[in-house]
């Protein structure tokens, strides 16, 4: 199964999560690919991902690029280029046409521009893929997790489950509790809690995900 991999802003571990995702399901034999349809600033992400799933053309892995760190609509603007989101859907089912699974990783947040009139969340919806929300583990994600779960079903979409990402070694209060509440709060299953640093998936999350 495919699915579709979103953060709850910037930042948050996608790529992270991505590659050690289709790192895992590759020790196990399968051939799990990652999927960037639209990059703006460095490519590290899309390289990553390329890197992860055996070296896979970059262009491929990552057809729409820009230079600019920006939202793709702004980027797209500054460049003086233009987006037709018809464009990464066919791309994106040429590209799983060919391999399975893939995971795509959106740009940013749920509701990054990528036109004026069509967002990262129109994408995902175009691809009907299941979600997998990742959120950095922090004060206020709460929030920003049961609004971005929200808006995933307010398109319509299921969302797979959270991954909580540690973007460092210390943990506060915030941090330690925020899982725990997670799980009486939403119905919405923890996948995993990573660990910074941490360069394996759960079991019960590859189950899940297999």
């Amino acid at each position: 199964m495919n699915f579709f991999i979103t953060g709850t802003d910037t930042g948050a571990g996608k790529t992270y999560v991505t590659k050690l995702l289709i790192e895992s399901l590759r020790a196990e034999g399968k051939y799990a690919v990652g999927y960037k349809p639209v990059s703006c600033g460095d490519r590290e992400d899309g390289t990553l991902l390329a890197e992860a799933s055996g070296n896979l053309p970059i262009d491929e892995v990552n057809p729409l690029h820009f230079g600019s760190a920006l939202a793709p609509l702004a980027a797209a603007l500054l460049e003086n280029k233009s987006i037709n989101p018809a464009d990464l859907v066919s791309s994106y089912h040429e590209f799983s046409g060919k391999y399975d699974p893939v995971f795509v990783e959106g740009a940013g947040g749920w509701e990054v521009p990528i036109t004026k009139n069509y967002f990262i969340s129109d994408l995902a919806k175009d691809l009907a893929l299941p979600v997998i929300l990742v959120a950095a583990n922090r004060l206020g994600a709460l929030n920003h997790i049961l609004l971005t779960i929200a808006a995933i079903k307010a398109k319509g979409l299921t969302c797979a489950g959270i991954v909580l990402n540690q973007l460092g070694d210390e943990m506060d209060t915030p941090m330690i509790t925020n899982k725990g509440l997670l799980e009486s709060i939403t119905d919405v299953p923890l996948l995993d809690h990573i660990i910074h640093g941490q360069d394996f998936i759960s079991p019960e999350f590859l189950e899940v995900i297999s």
